[in-house]
């Protein structure tokens, strides 16, 4: 599949077909996003049951002749302050995909987001300075105000990081760095030259 590269009149790069041009599969994508936001969590949540919450040790008032139901435990988790019944406790919310499946996922979101005209490829990232005004330029420039961009270059420099760090919708990872979720979740992919190429190169059959 050719991208055109933007600003350099007609240039245009090969992405792999097997990476860009490739029928998605939606079930495995679903598969990946899922494992990824699963292990985010850090699975410490938890409340006390009535054996845990301090005190309740005494009977608080006898058994017969109050005309009140029988209680054995201020911590009754029918009383305020009392236990939890069935409360939330730590456990691992660990899922994994292997490896391959993990590929076919963020190959799936480029051919999508490719069919979709949601890639665009400019030569290099290049800034003297660290400058947001020159990257709000490039955006102007490929028209894509508004847009929430996941930028992709093959290589963060110091310059292009501190360009776009405080830029409203602007997300910027290492293109062999980025995941499926990283891929979808965002309207555009803004990828260098040598970005495309780097991905050519890791998820090529």
């Amino acid at each position: 599949m050719e991208l055109k590269i933007h600003g350099t009149g007609t240039s245009k790069i090969i992405g792999d077909d097997s990476i860009f041009g490739m029928q998605p599969n939606e079930d495995v994508v679903h598969q990946a996003v899922l494992a990824e936001l699963s292990n985010r969590h850090q699975g410490t949540h938890a409340s006390k049951s009535r054996g845990m919450v301090r005190g309740g040790g005494r009977k608080p008032f006898r058994q017969k002749g109050r005309g009140a139901a029988r209680v054995g435990t201020i911590r009754s988790p029918l009383w305020k302050g009392g236990g939890v019944v069935f409360g939330p406790k730590p456990h691992s919310y660990k899922k994994s995909i292997n490896r391959k499946m993990r590929q076919l996922a963020r190959k799936s979101v480029l051919s999508s987001k490719a069919s979709e005209g949601a890639i665009f490829v400019v030569d290099e990232f290049k800034f003297n300075n660290p400058k947001t005004s020159q990257f709000n330029q490039l955006v102007k420039d490929l028209k894509l105000t508004g847009k929430r961009i996941t930028v992709l270059p093959a290589i963060v420099d110091e310059n292009l990081f501190l360009s776009v760090r405080n830029l409203k919708n602007i997300t910027l990872i290492k293109v062999d760095h980025a995941s499926t979720y990283d891929l979808i979740d965002n309207d555009i992919l803004l990828f260098d030259k040598a970005g495309i190429m780097l991905l050519n190169e890791q998820l090529k059959n």
